[in-house]
């Protein structure tokens, strides 16, 4: 397979995974509606996810599971410092801001790549790559709506640090690509960050809410399709083109995120489609086709 249609691939993996990531607020308005909060979502999403990629691993043959003890340090900055980090701080902004502060916020994350990029695999920052970082972002801040909510200093912190941790799985995930397979690295990348938001997520609270359902199946069915669509196909779609295309370029790619997430408002929950929104999707159209060129 020649390289450009390795881009290519790795270009359209990105694509899917920012595609399914778009949808979580349909799966997360619902979870909502049981009582469930933001913390113990993200317990049951990347519990379930969990067990979904072990069952892949496993499907894949028991040699996945082989690591090196020298990197169990990278699988923690993969679960915890990337996956659970950057949804816990965001899930935090959110509270503590306008959703659409928080959301711009998030998506610094392609600047964090790009100079983590540059600083650890020693990517080139041409002006194309530079076009596309501006272009996206101001796409990503006119979906997200300007805001003129007040900003506390903890609550900044807490948004630019889910932008960091999203952007840490494109640096983390890439190396360790280097060494396992993509089944391989979201497997434990999941169910280190599973074991980490069982910690944080008020466990008996949590069950108790399950017990309460009334219609307990139906909920259940629900909480895997949350895991497989928003969770497992997006990080394994993701993971695997981080094996063909540069980090930052995927990291530019995944801001189609927010467009797909209004397109859904717009059409799932009747949510007005405005100029700025408008606008904002054919900045961010305009940033990948500009990587494609």
């Amino acid at each position: 397979m020649t390289d450009k249609k390795k881009q290519q691939i790795g270009i359209i993996l990105i694509i899917i995974a920012g595609c399914f990531w778009g949808s979580m607020g349909i799966f997360v308005r619902r979870l909502g509606e049981y009582g469930f909060d933001p913390i113990q979502i993200v317990t049951i999403r990347v519990t379930l996810a969990a067990l979904f990629f072990v069952l892949v691993l496993l499907a894949k043959g028991r040699s996945g599971f082989q690591i090196s003890p020298k990197d169990i340090p990278l699988f923690i900055g993969l679960g915890i410092g990337s996956v659970l980090l950057f949804t816990v701080c965001y899930f935090t902004a959110i509270s503590m801001m306008s959703l659409s502060t928080a959301a711009i916020l998030l998506y610094t994350s392609p600047i964090w790549i790009m100079f983590m990029s540059i600083l650890f695999f020693h990517e080139h920052l041409n002006r194309k790559k530079l076009l596309a970082l501006v272009l996206a972002f101001a796409g990503c801040v006119l979906v997200s709506g300007i805001s003129d909510g007040g900003i506390t200093a903890f609550g900044l912190l807490a948004g630019l640090g889910s932008g960091i941790g999203y952007g840490l799985y494109s640096i983390l995930g890439t190396v360790a690509l280097r060494r396992y397979s993509p089944y391989t690295v979201t497997a434990y990348t999941f169910m280190i960050a599973s074991a980490g938001s069982w910690v944080i997520c008020r466990p008996a609270d949590l069950i108790s809410k399950f017990s309460q359902a009334t219609d307990i199946r139906l909920l259940i069915v629900f909480c895997f399709l949350t895991a497989l669509i928003t969770a497992v196909i997006p990080f394994l779609a993701y993971t695997l083109g981080l094996g063909h295309i540069e980090a930052s370029k995927a990291g530019i790619i995944a801001t189609i995120e927010p467009m797909v997430a209004t397109l859904i408002g717009i059409v799932v929950f009747s949510e007005p489609m405005t100029l700025m929104s408008g606008t904002g999707i054919l900045l961010i159209l305009s940033a990948v086709i500009i990587l494609n060129l």
